[in-house]
C-alpha cells in the first residue's frame, strides 16, 4: 500500500533539482527545474543511477527532433519518493527499476502486447523524447503501475540499470528474428545493444553466433557474450561468413549498426528463407541492391523492433540476473558522477574506442 503521499507532495513543494537537458542540436547543458509533482497515476522517483543510450546522442545529434529544453535520458534505477493517489501497488521508499518504453497498457497497441508503440508509431518512448527524461535528480514515471518493477535486494541497482533498454532490445533483435536451436546466426555491430543481440542469440540456443565490428577490442568482448567467431569490418566479411556456414548464409542476420551498407550485407548472407533483424537506428536513407534483394525471390523476412519495455517484460530480465543467466557488468566500463554527464556526452559523441556504456551515479543509494 502507497504511504505518505500527501508529506512527500508537501515536502517536494518548491524544491529544485538538476535536469540535463536539450536545448538545440548539439547544445545540452546541465540546468535546475523545479522537482515535478506526479499525477494521479504517475510516480516519482528519485534516480540513484541513470545512463546515455544511442538514442540520447541522436536526439543530440536532431535526427529525433524535441522541445527545447527537455530532460534527457530513459535509463533509470531509483528509489520511490511519491505516488499519485491512484497507484496503490507500490511503496514510498521502495526501489524500483523504470521501464524504458511507457506504456499505459490500455490503448489497443498495449492491450495487442506491442506497448512500445502506445498510442501511436513511438508513442511508447515518452521518456527523454515527448516527457522529461531519467538524466535529473527526480523522474516523473507515467502509468507507474505498468512500468516501474521492483528490485530485489539480490539484484544491484547496476546490474538491473542496463536492462529496460540496451538488453531489452538486444534480446528482442534475437527473439524478432526467431532464432531457433541449432541456428547459425551473424550479427553486425557489438555496440552494448549488439552485444546483447549476441547474447540474446545465445540464449536462444544458437549454434554457431558470427559477429562483425570495427573494432577488434568490440569481437573480444562479445566472446564473453556468446560470439563463436569474430570477422573486422571489411570488403572480405561477406565472403568470410559464406565460409564459415559452408555457403549456406546464416539463418538470422542481427543488423546492430544502423548503416545501410550494414543492412546490404546482412542481406547478403541470409539463406534462402532466411530473417534478417533491425535494431540499428538508421539515420540515412535506406535502400535495398537488387543483387542482394535477389530480385523479391529469396523468401526472405525483414523485421525491425522498438525496445520492448512494461513490468511483465522488466521481470522476465529480472529473472535472468536473479539466476545468474546473464551478467551485464562487462558492458559497464565506465563510471562517472552526475554532474560529469557532459563528459560522459563527449566520450561518447567521440565515439572513443575503450567507451561502451556509461553509468552515472545521481544519488547514494
Amino acid at each position: 500500500m502507497a504511504v505518505g503521499k500527501e508529506s512527500k507532495h508537501a515536502m517536494q513543494s518548491g524544491r529544485m533539482m538538476q535536469s540535463y537537458v536539450f536545448l538545440s542540436p548539439g547544445v545540452t547543458s546541465l540546468e535546475t527545474k523545479r522537482i515535478p509533482t506526479p499525477g494521479p497515476l504517475e510516480a516519482l522517483v528519485k534516480v540513484e543511477l541513470t545512463s546515455i543510450s544511442a538514442n540520447d546522442l541522436n536526439i543530440v545529434r536532431g535526427v529525433f527532433p524535441v522541445t527545447s529544453g527537455l530532460t534527457l535520458g530513459h535509463e533509470a534505477v531509483g528509489v520511490i519518493e511519491e505516488l499519485g493517489e491512484l497507484v496503490s501497488e507500490y511503496e514510498v521508499g521502495q526501489r524500483v527499476l523504470v521501464s524504458a518504453t511507457s506504456s499505459c497498457g490500455q490503448c489497443s497497441p498495449c492491450l495487442s502486447g506491442n506497448g512500445a508503440h502506445c498510442r501511436g508509431m513511438l508513442g511508447g518512448w515518452r521518456l527523454g523524447r515527448t516527457t522529461d527524461g531519467a538524466q535529473a535528480e527526480f523522474l516523473r514515471v507515467p502509468y507507474a503501475e505498468v512500468n516501474l518493477t521492483p528490485l530485489p535486494d539480490s539484484i544491484s541497482s547496476e546490474a538491473a540499470l542496463l536492462l529496460p533498454e540496451t538488453a531489452s532490445i538486444g534480446f528482442a533483435a534475437a527473439e524478432r528474428g526467431g532464432v531457433e536451436l541449432g541456428d547459425n546466426v551473424a550479427v553486425f555491430g557489438q555496440g552494448a545493444v549488439g552485444l546483447c543481440a549476441t547474447l540474446g542469440a545465445k540464449l536462444r540456443g544458437a549454434a554457431q553466433i558470427i559477429v562483425v565490428d570495427k573494432l577488434s577490442s568490440r569481437l573480444d568482448l562479445a566472446s564473453k557474450f556468446g560470439a563463436t567467431t569474430g570477422i573486422l569490418s571489411g570488403p572480405s566479411l561477406v565472403k568470410q561468413i559464406l565460409k564459415l556456414t559452408r555457403g549456406a548464409g546464416v539463418d538470422v542476420a542481427i543488423e546492430a549498426h544502423g548503416e545501410p551498407r550494414t543492412f546490404e550485407s546482412a542481406m547478403k548472407v541470409i539463406r534462402p528463407a532466411g530473417t534478417v533483424s533491425c535494431i540499428g537506428v538508421f539515420t540515412s536513407a535506406l535502400t535495398i541492391a537488387e543483387q542482394s534483394f535477389n530480385s523479391g525471390l529469396g523468401n526472405h523476412t525483414v523485421v525491425n523492433t522498438l525496445c520492448p519495455g512494461g513490468k511483465a517484460r522488466m521481470e522476465r530480465l529480472i529473472r535472468l540476473v536473479e539466476s545468474k543467466r546473464i551478467d551485464l557488468a562487462p558492458l559497464v566500463t565506465h563510471r562517472l558522477p552526475f554532474n560529469e554527464i557532459a563528459s560522459a556526452y563527449e566520450m561518447l559523441m567521440e565515439g572513443q574506442e575503450d567507451v561502451v556504456k556509461i553509468v552515472l551515479q545521481v544519488s547514494e543509494p
